[in-house]
């Protein structure tokens, strides 16, 4: 169990210090990246990662979505949910923007640039016409 599991992790390029150190002990990173590789190793098809790297700072995000490219380059089909552009342009190579449960745009990587995608994923134009309506009349 433990060589399976050394294995199945260092295929995806995880080296953990102990690989009988419980998964609560590990950082949040170290976490989404096990999980990420035992579902590779099981035979998943798809992974949908809700918000993988909202709570991890900026190393450990780069950590996850390394392995998320990894699981990609694998094969896997990966639905990566977040709020933050940068992070899905990294690693996608379609875009689906959801506004209140419906789709609000849908893009390819070579259709949209990673400024348009935070604009879209900002507001857009809502945001534009919120500027305007808390901009101060000059004088006052």
């Amino acid at each position: 169990m433990r060589t399976t599991t050394r294995e199945a992790l260092l295929r995806m390029g995880i080296d953990l210090r102990d690989v009988d150190q419980p998964i609560g002990t590990l950082s949040g990173g170290e976490r989404q990246c096990v999980a990420i590789a035992r579902a590779v190793h099981f035979g998943a098809k798809v992974l949908v990662l809700d918000e993988p790297t909202a709570a991890l700072g900026v190393k450990q995000s780069g950590v996850v979505l390394k392995y998320v490219a990894a699981a990609r380059d694998e094969g896997l089909g990966v639905v990566l949910i977040t709020h933050n552009p940068h992070h899905a342009y990294l690693v996608g190579d379609r875009f689906v923007l959801l506004k209140r449960g419906a789709m609000a745009a849908s893009h390819t990587k070579d259709s949209v640039t990673l400024d348009e995608l935070t604009r879209q994923m900002a507001g857009g134009s809502e945001l534009e016409d919120l500027r305007h309506e808390l901009e101060r009349p000059s004088g006052t």
